[in-house]
């Protein structure tokens, strides 16, 4: 097996992005001040006027990121082989056909968060509980993107990744912080291009490299070959579950949806997306089983496709770099926009400053876009890896959220005790299985989702049906 080498000389590609990403942020942010009064629109939802290239490259942008190159897909290849790194493509197809569908629907609430539009189905309570459940949900999201960077950092310097980590840490803050989500639609996009353009090139120079898929097969074990990876079924499922019901219903998707000029664009995001993930998902896996194969135990399952860059020319891994660092990115200040929406309208506004102008919500979410970043660093203390709190954050958000939220869309007959139980159900039952270490060897999901939508529908069907709802604020 060979030893990680750093290649110092790439840091200038990964800075140069980094540079390119701040200057267009900052551009951004300067365009919105010289419109004078910003208003919750502008940030929270770009005025409402996304295009169809920006819709695409935002909701890309936002699913691949730290977790696709330094989890996931990624991870599943490092661990387990070809096929269960190339079956995360499946996720994003099954979720986004949903939200193709539910698109009209969601448009049509036009609300800011998901939880004013749980409180329309479910009541205030619902709506104070589900911020809380979404925004430690979203929060945990954005700490592993902190550390995805780092190890780019560190192929590239050699610099220890807790450093590079903090470096990542201030980078993400202050592109949330700057001008909401014009800024990081904009941003989004530009990335989501280069983020294509990186893998697809980066996959045939390895390829080439090594000897093409005949040294893959020579070099990997039958279990890595195999579909399942080595694993039992229910594993496999467990690995691609929580992914699909978090993103189902997604806050952050909801807002891209709302977000787009008009329905078709909506429809084009979520589309553009499935298209996307379709090419990048099966490529992140062959990289990633190359540098597992190539590095082995060298290196750690979040490092596998980072690794590969030091195999290839320095202009070619550096920007396989920045195409890894734009996926992470991408992904950390869209989550944590979208959790700073969650404190200011669902929290602040309702309970702390109910007269709240414009410019207040402004203060209040850029204040807690600096808190919830810096609680999202202290929280990736506590896990041992990438792939354990990504896993931890989609499945509360996927079994305590999605199944209310779908439900208040389509189903007539649930009602205000039926959803708030399943919230409840969904977030103390994960917390509890997370902390017992997975009982029986059972994941999380397999345990949790059934319960979340058992309860939903027992105790909907078991208690009194909702009055004419009222619209939340």
């Amino acid at each position: 097996m060979h030893q990680l080498q750093h290649v110092p000389g790439m840091l200038y590609m990964v800075f140069g992005y980094l540079i390119i990403l701040t200057v267009f942020g900052t551009y951004c942010y300067n365009q919105a001040a010289k419109k004078g009064k910003e208003s919750r629109d502008d940030f929270l939802l770009a005025g409402r006027g996304l295009g169809k290239l920006v819709a695409v490259g935002t909701t890309f942008a936002t699913f691949t990121g730290g977790g696709t190159v330094t989890g996931g897909g990624n991870s599943l290849a490092y661990l387990y082989g070809l096929w269960p790194g190339i079956c995360f493509c499946v996720p994003p197809i099954i979720s986004f056909t949903i939200l193709i569908i539910l698109a009209k629907r969601i448009r049509e609430s036009g609300f800011y968060t998901v939880s004013q539009l749980l409180e329309v189905t479910y009541g205030r309570a619902a709506r104070y509980v589900s911020a809380v459940i979404i925004a430690l949900a979203f929060v945990s999201i954005v700490s592993y993107q902190y550390r995805g960077l780092g190890f780019v950092l560190n192929v590239t310097t050699g610099m220890s990744i807790p450093v590079c980590t903090i470096i990542c840490t201030v980078l993400v803050i202050g592109l949330a912080y700057s001008g909401g989500l014009k800024t990081v639609a904009a941003t989004d996009a530009l990335s989501a291009f280069l983020m294509l353009f990186g893998i697809v090139v980066a996959c045939p120079l390895l390829l080439a490299k090594v000897g093409g898929f005949a040294w893959i097969k020579a070099n990997a074990t039958p279990d890595q070959l195999s579909f399942f990876g080595g694993q039992t079924f229910f594993k496999w499922l467990g690995a691609y579950l929580p992914l699909t019901v978090l993103t189902i219903g997604d806050q952050n998707y909801f807002q891209r949806i709302t977000a787009a000029k008009d329905l078709k664009t909506a429809r084009i995001g979520c589309l553009g997306c499935i298209g996307a993930c379709i090419i990048v998902m099966p490529i992140i896996a062959v990289i990633s089983m190359i540098g597992r194969l190539y590095f082995g135990s060298n290196i750690a399952a979040g490092q596998s496709l980072i690794s590969t860059s030091t195999m290839l020319p320095v202009f070619w891994g550096g920007i396989l770099l920045s195409a890894a660092s734009a996926f992470i990115i991408t992904t950390g200040d869209s989550y944590l926009l979208s959790a700073a929406s969650n404190f200011t309208v669902d929290i602040y506004g309702e309970l702390i400053n109910k007269n709240a102008t414009d410019k207040n919500f402004l203060h209040a979410t850029r204040g807690f876009i600096l808190v919830a970043g810096v609680v999202a660093y202290i929280i990736l203390q506590f896990y041992p890896s990438i792939l354990a709190v990504q896993y931890m954050s989609y499945t509360i958000y996927g079994a305590a959220i999605s199944p209310a939220v779908i439900a208040a869309v389509i189903w007539p007959r649930v009602t205000k005790a039926g959803g708030l139980a399943s919230m409840l159900a969904g977030s103390i039952l994960t917390i509890i299985w997370e902390v017992l270490k997975y009982p029986f060897g059972i994941q999380t999901i397999l345990v949790v989702l059934p319960v979340s939508i058992l309860v939903l529908i027992f105790v909907s069907l078991v208690t009194k049906p909702n009055e004419p709802a009222v619209a939340a604020k």
